[in-house]
């Protein structure tokens, strides 16, 4: 029997599934390969089916789930060579957000970058905070590049990728030397050095995606995703 309950404080009851899904493949709960109903899920959680099948067209479009008409939904975790795909979308995109968050944002979006870095190291020691806190840091650079749909395809490539093991820190980085990456990409930002801000950020996410891909390689994300550190890891970028 599924073992699945509903987080509190989702925005939406969808929302709230989506993340009781993905806890649920985390824990060994919802097993790759296998088939799921609507049904199942639906009863399980004591919701209507709309919000599942929502929640289910969500992941798919993430690359998380496959939908199987009139039979139900299998997980999908991606493997190496998904990340390579991944890294090569966020290259194409992030370096060049980085430049325009320095050359173009706002005193105020400098701010927030300035602070969500801030977070970031304060985090270091509980890895929970610091997963979301380097979410939170990318996210506002992208933003305050100027290019939202940017930032809402690179927010859907990191839920694909938080789902993976394992973490990038067993691949040779702890969460203080992750945090120490980012300062250059920060400080490039904040003095307005465009050119070294889009470097700076390359190179983090070359390195990210080198680390996560090649211990993919090594270790089959299956093998990991019982555990909920790998999962926040995977994302770290």
């Amino acid at each position: 029997m599924v073992r699945l309950s509903l987080p509190s404080g989702a925005p939406s009851l969808a929302d709230a599934v989506v993340e009781s899904i993905r806890a649920g493949i985390t824990a060994g709960e919802l097993v790759p390969g296998r088939t799921y109903s609507v049904y199942q899920l639906a009863e399980v959680l004591e919701v209507s089916r709309s919000p599942v099948r929502e929640a289910l067209l969500r992941l798919a479009e993430a690359g998380l789930v496959q939908i199987d008409r009139n039979r139900g939904f299998r997980v999908v975790l991606p493997r190496a060579r998904d990340i390579t795909e991944i890294f090569d979308i966020r290259l194409a995109l992030e370096p060049a957000a980085a430049r325009r968050a320095a050359e173009l944002a706002a005193d105020d979006e400098h701010a927030a970058i300035r602070a969500a870095f801030e977070g970031l190291g304060a985090a270091v020691h509980d890895e929970d905070r610091f997963w979301l806190a380097d979410q939170q840091l990318h996210d506002r650079l992208m933003r305050a590049g100027g290019n939202q749909r940017a930032a809402a395809i690179i927010e859907r490539l990191r839920a694909t990728t938080a789902l993976l093991g394992p973490p990038t820190t067993t691949a040779g980085r702890t969460l203080p030397e992750i945090c120490d990456e980012h300062e250059p990409i920060v400080t490039a930002v904040l003095e307005r050095r465009g050119a070294d801000a889009e470097s700076t950020m390359r190179h983090h996410l070359e390195h990210t995606g080198r680390l996560l891909a090649r211990t993919l390689q090594r270790d089959p994300p299956g093998e990991a995703v019982s555990q909920s550190a790998p999962r926040r890891a995977a994302a770290a970028g």
